[in-house]
């Protein structure tokens, strides 16, 4: 006979198997068969509920700004910038939730740019982009948001996208369903580019290659598609693709900070997130596509031409 059991350390609580005493023989011992983390709805409701309102409070820093920040530095290219509210709004959020969950784990794009590592282990982390949209903000076009994507088992399963310009808060937990400000929310049913809308972007790149190939397949959509839409905001494209806005969006060379709470808000919405070349979605592999339907996914895949930048 085998036990089920289960303990808590360090906030997480483990599953175990146990070996009854009889199981061997009259062999008086136990035994660990299994230990793997997992973390049970209701706490995952917890940590959701006390990330949603340190985003809100954050989202203040950036509804200040609505007329654009004038105030910023470059970093990787002219056309990738910073700003000190990208940083106090990481501060915040990454301070908040160290206070409540002393063991989560953090990926964060600032603290990644500073120098910090980009590691995705099986513990809780939270995967933060503090502005995105930074160059949107930056002019005061208000398609900038908060990106907060929690990742369990290297698996994101809940995710926040707030937009405070226009008050549009996206939200997701695993097997809970996608929302807008509260209403359920979900794609839509296109299964055929030639039928499809496509959010697409430029990207923040100078590279002539990876130009080159952006080029490539904005022709490609433009000519196969219905029509394309660009938001400046990897995290506000996903959200159109989850709320039935969009039909599908692609890019290559976004970081796993722009695409982890769109993943789970897309899938929570009835929609699929992939890599672009038709396999499971990997978050530090800076590629992916999603779609309202995996036939419209799998057609983008094949026709995309493809661009493979350097991990996180």
């Amino acid at each position: 006979m085998i036990i089920k059991q289960s303990y808590t350390h360090c906030g997480l609580i483990y599953r175990v198997l146990l070996f009854s005493a009889n199981s061997r023989k009259n062999l008086h011992y136990y035994r660990f068969l299994n230990s793997i983390p997992y973390i049970m709805s209701d706490e995952i409701t917890n940590y959701f509920n006390v990330a949603v309102d340190l985003v809100k409070n954050a989202g203040n820093l950036i509804s200040e700004f609505r007329s654009g920040c004038k105030v910023f530095e470059v970093k990787s290219s002219d056309i990738d910038l910073v700003t000190e509210i990208d940083k106090k709004v990481e501060e915040t959020l990454i301070g908040g939730l160290s206070k409540s969950f002393p063991s989560h784990k953090f990926i964060g794009e600032e603290s990644v740019a500073s120098g910090d590592k980009c590691i995705l282990s099986d513990d809780p982390t939270w995967i933060i982009d503090p502005v995105d949209g930074t160059l949107n903000f930056i002019h005061g076009y208000p398609c900038s948001c908060i990106s907060v994507g929690l990742a369990i088992n290297k698996k994101v399963v809940a995710g926040i996208i707030y937009n405070p310009v226009l008050n549009q808060l996206f939200t997701a937990i695993e097997g809970k369903g996608a929302f807008l400000n509260s209403t359920p929310i979900h794609v839509s049913q296109v299964k055929e580019l030639r039928n499809a809308l496509i959010s697409f972007e430029a990207g923040t790149s100078r590279d002539e290659e990876r130009q080159k190939l952006v080029l490539e397949n904005f022709k490609l959509i433009t000519t196969k598609g219905q029509g394309v839409r660009c938001l400046g905001s990897a995290a506000l494209n996903m959200a159109m693709v989850a709320m039935g806005g969009s039909d599908a969006y692609f890019e290559f060379g976004i970081h796993a900070w722009d695409i982890a709470a769109g993943d789970i808000i897309i899938r929570e919405a009835g929609g699929v997130c992939i890599d672009p070349a038709g396999e499971p979605l990997d978050l530090l592999s800076r590629r992916v596509l999603c779609a309202s339907t995996p036939e419209l996914a799998q057609e983008l895949a094949k026709s995309l031409k493809q661009f493979y930048p350097e991990r996180d």
